[in-house]
């Protein structure tokens, strides 16, 4: 029988997908923009030009799901031999990739309070698998699972010590991107030593890997945290949100979506939450200048936090939506970095190339695409030893 992993990747307004003879893939795509008035199927086989597909029967992540499964089965992608793959935001303490069975779905559904903006729309995914194909077998794959290598140090919330018998800690998540791009440098013979990941998109943090193993990330309870992000604040005074509430009578379920859905970029900038689309206006619009400027600066601090934390630094990774294709913003992150010995080769960089230091630095630095339905594929080939 040949087998055919279906890799699945819900985000918070898309559902990324690929199907992989193995690792070979056949087709990829997206629905992309739901919750919006411009939902729409994206596809892409093999060898031919991308296509679009009408939803205008697609409202919400439940009518995504539903649309996504009729259209697989009419593209014969969920045959008998297909396994299918799933990137699950929250594992817990779980190190490696998991089957999911009744008592892996019990268990993530306790989760959901851990990632209410991420979980519930995986596991409706993942249930509707089930409910339409109960026949084919399903793999969990955690973005947390990568950072569970972390020192108790880097794990610790300063709280009352109570909570930390209650699951409150630092997580870590962009796991499968951060384990796909350690990857990608043992191909390169880099991935010992020093290494910090920048993993920089809509969604972005940064992780220090020390001889392939997280030492540190900057998101830490959840996706929230760390570096400003596209549309989340990053860390913030928790001081804002009682003076938010005594001011503006802000509830907790307000301030939750304003740090998730209103701040970040999109916030200081109030137009974009996009990277290109601030860079494009930031001479004429001071605040898209501001947005980009609070997101280089904070990228270069934590750069420099964990440089402290590695003891040194021997490899920078750029990756994610911006790490890939922004030079400026790369440019203007390792700015100021020189005295870690890291420099910038002008014209590598400029063109988006895999090596864009110079030869005389020393700190090696890369542009590597991120490919977490890949990473997917791969995780169930090993779980199912095909």
């Amino acid at each position: 029988m040949k087998f055919q992993i279906l890799s699945i990747n819900v985000g918070s307004s898309s559902i990324k997908f690929a199907l992989y003879q193995k690792t070979e893939l056949l087709f990829q795509g997206k629905v992309q923009n739901i919750n919006q008035e411009n939902t729409s199927l994206f596809f892409q086989k093999k060898g031919e030009k991308p296509h679009l597909v009408d939803t205008t029967s697609v409202i919400d992540h439940t009518s995504a799901a539903s649309f996504l499964l009729n259209w697989l089965e009419h593209q014969k992608a969920l045959c008998c031999g297909t396994i299918i793959g799933h990137r699950v935001v929250h594992g817990m303490f779980h190190r490696t990739p998991q089957r999911i069975d009744s008592n892996l779905l019990q268990e993530l559904h306790t989760l959901k309070r851990y990632a209410p903006d991420h979980l519930p729309q995986e596991l409706n995914l993942i249930e509707a698998f089930y409910h339409q194909y109960p026949h084919l077998d399903q793999c969990a794959c955690f973005d947390t699972s990568f950072h569970q290598t972390m020192p108790r140090v880097a794990k610790l919330l300063p709280l009352p010590r109570h909570y930390l018998n209650k699951g409150l800690e630092r997580f870590g998540f962009h796991g499968l991107s951060y384990e796909y791009l350690m990857e990608e440098l043992s191909q390169k013979n880099a991935a010992q030593g020093r290494i910090i990941l920048a993993h920089l998109g809509n969604g972005a943090s940064l992780a220090a890997v020390h001889h392939g193993k997280s030492i540190d990330t900057s998101m830490s309870f959840t996706p929230t945290s760390g570096l400003i992000m596209g549309s989340r604040s990053g860390d913030l005074d928790p001081g804002v949100a009682r003076y938010l509430e005594q001011t503006e009578k802000m509830t907790s379920e307000a301030f939750s979506e304003m740090v998730n859905e209103k701040s970040g970029l999109l916030g200081i900038s109030e137009t974009s939450s996009h990277m290109s689309e601030l860079l494009a206006c930031e001479e004429r619009d001071i605040r898209a200048a501001e947005a980009v400027e609070l997101f280089c600066y904070q990228t270069k601090k934590w750069i420099g936090a964990y440089t402290a934390a590695l003891g040194g630094l021997d490899t920078l990774v750029f990756s994610g939506g911006i790490g890939e294709n922004a030079p400026l913003i790369r440019e203007r992150i390792c700015r100021g970095l020189e005295f870690l010995g890291l420099q910038l080769h002008e014209e590598a960089n400029q063109k988006n190339a895999s090596l864009i230091s110079s030869k005389e630095s020393r700190v090696t630095v890369h542009m590597i695409p991120t490919n977490e339905e890949l990473m997917i594929a791969r995780s169930v080939c090993r779980i199912f030893n095909l």
